[in-house]
């Protein structure tokens, strides 16, 4: 048989009472099961633990060199329960987060960091789209929340504004010279790139023409920003990209910025899901951890 940690228990007892009886009114046993349980132990180690005499009980030798051992393993015991009881409380299941465009810009890495940190039975599975189907997986609930660019449409749609992206215009290389400086009505006789009707840029991209009163034609149809940029760089037409990126394209001269990246529009970056949870510990969790990645300043 294996030893017991209840045997450990009545060993640290009795040796710390020097008497059976005192341990076992401590232990809230009999005497004669105090008596059995040391018994057992001893048999299982192969030594006597205590010299027996009329006023009580001593420890041998070997049992002052084992006390130690058995007062460690009983505290790591108690630690891992504490531990286990302390985990029981933890938030725990799996959230399902919609991502899109270019993950570094939303700070996925350091918010999944800070999440898996503060609640390490949290499980995040995230799913890479355009914000449409992110807005329409959320109002469905297949999504407990995502990112999202843009105005928000729905009332039964939370938002949680993280920060502004800027946009500005991203010209062909190739006439670069030509369009660099143009205005609007040249702009709007010039090719555009298509952008998916589900994706942001596609509204942000009509709601700039809307602004300019122009209605240029539109080459092809993409939903990715990184797909935009390479057709660009082909010099196929014109684009709406977020600063950073173009700006990022333009130092090597791959793309051509209009006016010299000038803004155009802006449009908030948003954390979206449910109104139907805006109570939900789980979604407190989740803003909670994006508002101390996602600072004011940003």
């Amino acid at each position: 048989m294996a030893m017991e940690l209840y045997q450990l228990r009545t060993f640290i007892a009795v040796a710390q009472q020097g008497h059976l009886t005192q341990a076992a009114e401590l232990l809230h046993l009999s005497q004669p099961a105090v008596t059995a349980q040391i018994k057992a132990l001893e048999e299982e180690l192969g030594v006597s633990l205590f010299e027996r005499y009329p006023g009580g009980v001593q420890l041998t030798e070997a049992g002052k060199t084992l006390l130690p051992d058995a007062e460690q393993m009983l505290a790591l015991s108690r630690g891992m329960l504490n531990r286990a009881k302390a985990l029981a409380a933890e938030p725990k299941g799996k959230v399902k987060i919609g991502t899109i465009g270019v993950p570094a810009r939303l700070k996925v890495g350091p918010w999944l960091a800070c999440l898996k940190a503060r609640y390490p039975l949290l499980t995040v599975q995230t799913t890479h789209g355009i914000s449409g189907s992110v807005l329409n997986e959320v109002r469905k609930k297949t999504l407990d929340g995502g990112f999202y660019l843009g105005r928000n449409p729905y009332q039964n749609v939370n938002t949680l504004p993280l920060s502004e992206i800027r946009f500005c215009v991203a010209l062909p290389p190739q006439r670069r010279a030509e369009l660099e400086n143009a205005d609007w009505q040249t702009l709007g006789k010039t090719p555009w790139l298509g952008v998916s009707q589900f994706s942001s840029i596609s509204g942000i991209t009509q709601e700039v023409w809307r602004m300019q009163n122009i209605a240029p034609r539109k080459v092809g149809e993409s939903d990715e920003e990184a797909v935009l940029v390479e057709l660009v760089k082909a010099g196929l037409g014109v684009a709406l990209l977020a600063e950073r990126t173009a700006h990022r394209f333009a130092t090597d001269g791959s793309i051509a910025l209009w006016r010299a990246g000038e803004t155009v529009i802006s449009a908030p970056l948003q954390f979206i899901y449910s109104a139907d949870r805006a109570e939900d510990p789980m979604l407190a969790m989740l803003r909670e951890t994006l508002l101390e990645i996602w600072q004011p300043s940003d």
